[in-house]
């Protein structure tokens, strides 16, 4: 089984999200499955059809969350190393092509959230960055060419 890398508020925010599924989304699915069959024939019910969907999603993602809470390793942020690019870290880069400084936290894939700039560790950004230091120039090659980036700093 692969692991899953998490923070330990990734770890919680899992746990909560699988608690919901398992209690809450579920009653919401057979109230709306109950709903269903009392408007009779279920061979032409689209809303029957559409509840028993909802509910096979609902166990796909169940097992899904299950999966990755029991393969998960949590990662301490407070005692990690900024001596090198690691998961847990935060790198602030000076991005040459737009002359400009961005900062990534580096995240496992489950916690990536490129919008708030938490990149996986599975992405060309941080497997290129992993293992360096600050002040280190790296060349990340990605879909939409070849970038190049100088590590500025790296903090928790």
């Amino acid at each position: 089984m692969e692991k899953t890398y998490l923070t330990r508020d990734g770890y919680e925010k899992l746990v909560a999200d699988l608690e919901y599924l398992q209690t809450a989304k579920r009653r919401e699915i057979a109230a709306q499955l109950d709903l269903a069959r009392s408007f009779g024939d279920l061979r032409e019910n689209a809303e029957y059809e559409a509840a028993k969907h909802a509910l096979q999603m609902n166990e796909i993602r169940i097992r899904e969350l299950q999966e990755k809470i029991t393969s998960a390793e949590i990662i301490n942020t407070e005692n990690i190393s900024t001596d090198k690019v690691i998961i847990g870290t935060k790198v602030t880069l000076w991005d040459f092509t737009y002359e400009e400084e961005i900062e990534y936290e580096i995240t496992g894939s489950e916690e990536a959230d490129p919008v708030n700039n938490k990149i996986s560790i599975n992405s060309p950004v941080a497997t290129a960055l992993l293992g360096h230091s600050a002040g280190d120039t790296v060349e990340v090659k990605a879909p939409r060419g070849t970038m190049k980036y100088e590590i500025r700093s790296i903090s928790r």
